[in-house]
């Protein structure tokens, strides 16, 4: 009787130490990015990180990295790969310095006219098959994040096609980028995001495209003088992680994660307009930047110049990628 009481109460301590153990050491997943707290992509991180805790009690640590505290631009997808990191959320734009050249659709000027047509390649089969595509670099693709459309800042009005030429404009690694501002006569300048306030600040630069919540939370409109509402681009990302990382979680913890992501998905998408239209109000509130809106007759002028852009980057992203896309949205190029 003594011999099975002390087996017994031996088992219970060592199920207690071992419960004791695993909340002590929660797997940790460190999630890194480059903007501001404040900003849309911000707002959702900290909003996974309260989801993945709770819903995995204790299991999972998310600690976040705003700010590009812990890499830049250049350095997070290597740090990723390379298991320095479990978590990023970069913008589409970086996928194509990593190998994936097809994610460059996204940075295709008035390609996408809101935010349903948008949703209609994220959220859809098209979004996906690309997501899969980071597999081969070791890459999870989990969703899409909303930002929002872009607008052109500087220090000048930016009125038509012609108001770039000579400008140097800081722009995301992209070759639809780099193919954009030639296209506006304006010079690209690769910068990373951590370093722009104060490239724009000394001249380095002229002026920059962003959507209004990160120029504002950048703090960008205190050194840029006029801003036009060209809604040329979208700038969105990709919640990703290190596919080794991801795949080796317990299923029912990578289930709750699931479950996380989906519902900080849904949060993300639902402010990121809100954000961006506060954020515009507060760019004009500040008095520093006058902000513009082209009239209609402008905006043509805009599509019209960019428009060969589509066709220029047409072999570089895949002609096929681009015929779906198109027939998803409805966009016409030869409009």
């Amino acid at each position: 009787m003594k011999k099975t009481l002390f087996t017994l109460t031996t088992a219970v301590v060592l199920g207690l130490s071992s419960l004791y153990a695993y909340a002590a050491d929660p797997i940790v997943i460190k999630f890194s990015h480059v903007v501001a707290p404040d900003t849309p992509k911000g707002k959702a991180a900290e909003k996974f990180k309260q989801l993945a805790e709770e819903k995995t009690k204790g299991a999972v640590k998310v600690e976040v990295f705003p700010n590009s505290t812990l890499y830049k631009d250049k350095e997070e997808m290597e740090a990723l790969q390379m298991g320095a990191v479990q978590m990023l959320a970069p913008s589409l734009a970086k996928f194509g310095p990593l190998g994936v050249k097809e994610f460059e659709a996204f940075d295709l000027p008035y390609i996408f006219r809101n935010y349903d047509d948008l949703h209609k390649v994220t959220q859809g089969e098209v979004g996906a098959g690309l997501l899969a595509k980071l597999e081969a670099k070791g890459v999870k693709g989990l969703a899409y994040w909303d930002n929002g459309f872009k607008i052109m800042s500087a220090n000048k009005p930016l009125k038509t096609p012609d108001d770039f030429k000579g400008l140097k404009m800081r722009i995301q690694s992209s070759k639809v980028l780099e193919a954009e501002m030639r296209a506006l006569g304006a010079n690209p300048q690769v910068l990373p995001f951590s370093e722009t306030y104060q490239a724009l600040q000394t001249g380095v630069v002229d002026g920059t495209e962003n959507p209004p919540s990160n120029l504002y939370t950048q703090k960008m409109h205190e050194v840029q003088k006029n801003a036009s509402l060209t809604n040329h681009g979208y700038l969105g990302y990709a919640v990703i992680a290190n596919k080794a990382f991801w795949d080796k979680l317990p299923e029912d913890v990578r289930k709750s994660l699931d479950e996380a992501l989906k519902e900080s998905t849904d949060y993300a998408n639902q402010i990121a307009k809100e954000e961006n239209d506060k954020a515009l109000e507060a760019v004009k509130a500040s008095g520093k930047t006058e902000v513009y809106q082209p009239t209609e007759d402008e905006i043509k002028a805009f599509q019209k110049a960019l428009a060969p852009v589509h066709a220029e980057m047409a072999d570089r992203i895949g002609k096929d990628l681009l015929t779906s896309i198109y027939a998803a949205t409805g966009f016409d190029p030869a409009k």
